[in-house]
């Protein structure tokens, strides 16, 4: 029965990633943080989504970036928006938070070797937007090798993995495997500004890149928008 780690951010890319992990046979834990973002709607979505697919629990952590700001999701800097059908501006965008999935994968390392699994999974991605330094393969490698490095697990030679499976695939990509694995988007959450009950403002790279998916994919958005 193998165990493995889950980082759940309430967003259509972790939920693919825990099913996927299930579909591996993996025993799912599924952890999000509270790190200080706008909302905390993705949280709840985190929960349905750990619940409707399967995770045997899901851990809420907190940890304040907002302490520290210097991003759009943890200070008081406006979300970018754009008009419909826009794509994001190259370069890393104010929206990327310092440190955040080098966090997250720490935390999800501690509770790994606490379970004693040696598999952790996450949802970052680097094709349709690698303006995030820590969505690219050079950084799951290096925080792998790292893993291997500064634990007990993996100095007494457990082999510990980081598995980062939607990392070389398009949205559209994404929403087809959802779709085979039976996620349910509408309960998923990936707006950086959503209101209290999840639904997302369609003006925000996020939306547009969900957005942009589910038409590639020529499947109908389930989101709810505001407008």
């Amino acid at each position: 029965m193998k165990r493995a780690v889950v980082l759940v951010s309430g967003g259509m890319d972790s939920a693919v990633v825990l099913a996927l992990a299930r579909e591996q046979g993996f025993i799912t834990y599924a952890l999000s943080v509270a790190y200080g973002q706008r909302h905390t709607s993705e949280l709840d979505a985190a929960a349905r989504n750990a619940a409707s697919l399967g995770a045997v629990e899901h851990k809420i952590v907190a940890v304040d970036l907002r302490g520290i700001g210097g991003s759009a999701l943890t200070a008081d800097i406006a979300v970018p928006e754009h008009e419909a059908g826009a794509l994001p501006d190259a370069g890393i965008p104010v929206t990327y938070v310092p440190a955040r999935n080098t966090i997250m994968l720490a935390l999800a390392l501690g509770w790994a070797e606490v379970l004693g699994a040696v598999d952790i999974f996450c949802g970052v991605n680097a094709v349709d937007y690698s303006g995030y330094p820590d969505c690219r393969p050079e950084f799951i490698a290096a925080f792998q090798s790292l893993a291997n490095l500064a634990t007990k697990a993996g100095v007494e030679g457990a082999g510990l993995r980081v598995h980062a499976p939607l990392i070389g695939m398009g949205k559209d990509r994404i929403v087809a495997e959802g779709l085979r694995l039976g996620v349910d988007f509408s309960q998923t959450v990936s707006c950086y500004q959503a209101d209290a009950q999840g639904r997302a403002c369609g003006r925000c790279d996020a939306c547009l890149l969900r957005a942009q998916g589910f038409a590639r994919a020529g499947v109908p958005d389930p989101t709810r928008y505001r407008h």
